[in-house]
């Protein structure tokens, strides 16, 4: 990788990857931790790419970076029987929040068995890539039996592209994955679904008119009180999705709405914006189509009505499931002690799902009992809880690729 673009654009030419098979001992998650935090990665992650590679380098792993910014480092054999891939990202959301190392329970922090991590990034997710750096190190695969593929995506918290177009090459890494696990704050849980999350607006156009003489046009704002009564009961048509056995129920949810110019003019236009938590094995299309119909049939006559998601230039992520019963969740949760359940909230898993069984698994929590946690000013991480997600990846990798 170039050490000389601190913009972080990946330069095509390197294509090399390492395949140490040699276990290394000198890393350490903690001390990698505290230095990832002090990267601020919320507008440019350059600097913590540069990092990631620094450290695989550092370990005897020769890192190679694609041309839509993902690392990826692989350890083991190419022709071994069995591939796990290991995925998080480095990116955060805005704005970065210093580290610190603190004594529990300082301003409404946790009062925990030993210390914490605090910063933009601790939990989300540079807490799970340091457990699964250490994991990748670490686990034994002079054997021969198996392979690790180390896959670390750039803009999780944006549009995912470096996640689609991965999953999305001809030679991608998960394609012939026996699993995959994706590194986000779990509290060492194992999870094995999440809901989707699509976005779209409602656009209804009537006809403008003086609102002394309002018969003379067509209403759109008024035409909102059937198209929210579609909402309301959108998930009780005949066919809706089932209720999920590890989500429980679909969700759509009204958002945003604005309409009309004038307060004494009959308005023309509205647009409403929905938010819909998808369960399997609704999809996209799906969803589209079948709020597009139930709205056609609602709305008064002259009332136009269009569904439009909202432009991205990547697929929503879709609800994803593995079955709670697949070899990679027993053996996590066994080495973890953790719970199986599912993720609330979406994440990269939805589009490696598609190639192989794949869980959710990290230290570190979304909320605690004080409140929000990651995205938020008040994010941590126990530092005692990186150690046991490494100690648990690292079982979980020597057993599956034994």
């Amino acid at each position: 990788m170039s050490r000389d673009d601190p913009s972080g654009t990946a330069p095509a030419e390197s294509e090399s990857t390492g395949s140490a098979d040699t276990p290394s001992s000198a890393f350490d998650p903690v001390s990698f931790l505290e230095t990832a935090v002090q990267r601020p990665s919320h507008e440019d992650i350059g600097p913590m790419r540069e990092l990631l590679c620094e450290t695989l380098e550092a370990n005897g792993v020769d890192p190679r970076v694609d041309e839509h910014g993902n690392v990826l480092a692989t350890r083991g054999s190419a022709d071994a029987d069995a591939h796990v891939v290991l995925n998080t990202h480095i990116d955060t959301v805005s704005p970065h929040v210093p580290f610190e190392r603190e004594i529990d329970g300082r301003d409404g922090y946790p009062e925990t068995d030993g210390e914490i991590i605090c910063g933009r990034g601790s939990c989300d997710a540079k807490g799970p890539l340091a457990a699964m750096l250490a994991a990748f190190f670490a686990v034994d695969l002079s054997s021969g039996a198996g392979r690790v593929t180390l896959a670390i995506t750039p803009d999780e918290e944006v549009l995912s592209i470096g996640a689609y177009e991965l999953v999305s090459s001809a030679d991608s890494p998960t394609r012939d994955a026996d699993a995959v696990i994706v590194g986000e704050p779990t509290d060492l849980d194992v999870c094995t679904a999440a809901k989707g999350r699509f976005q779209g607006t409602i656009h209804l156009t009537g006809a403008n008119a003086h609102a002394a003489e309002p018969e003379t046009g067509i209403n759109a704002v008024a035409a909102l009180e059937p198209v929210l009564e579609t909402i309301r009961t959108f998930d009780e048509r005949d066919d809706a999705p089932p209720t999920h056995l590890q989500l429980g129920e679909a969700t759509l949810t009204p958002t945003v709405v604005s309409g009309g110019e004038a307060t004494n003019q009959v308005p023309a236009d509205c647009a409403l914006t929905v938010d819909r938590r998808s369960v399997p094995p609704e999809t996209a299309e799906d969803f589209h189509a079948a709020l597009t119909d139930r709205l056609e049939v609602a709305v008064p006559a002259g009332v136009g009505v269009e569904f439009r998601f909202t432009d991205r230039p990547t697929p929503f992520l879709e609800a994803w499931d593995t079955d709670p019963d697949a070899r990679i969740v027993d053996v996590l949760a066994d080495a973890a002690g953790g719970a199986v359940r599912p993720f609330s909230a979406a994440t990269e898993a939805s589009y490696f799902a598609q190639d192989a069984p794949t869980v959710v698994f990290g230290p570190g929590v979304l909320a605690d009992e004080n409140g929000a946690v990651a995205h938020a000013p008040r994010e941590y991480v126990r530092i005692e809880a990186v150690r046991e997600a490494a100690r648990a990846l690292e079982e979980t990798l020597q057993t599956v690729l034994e």
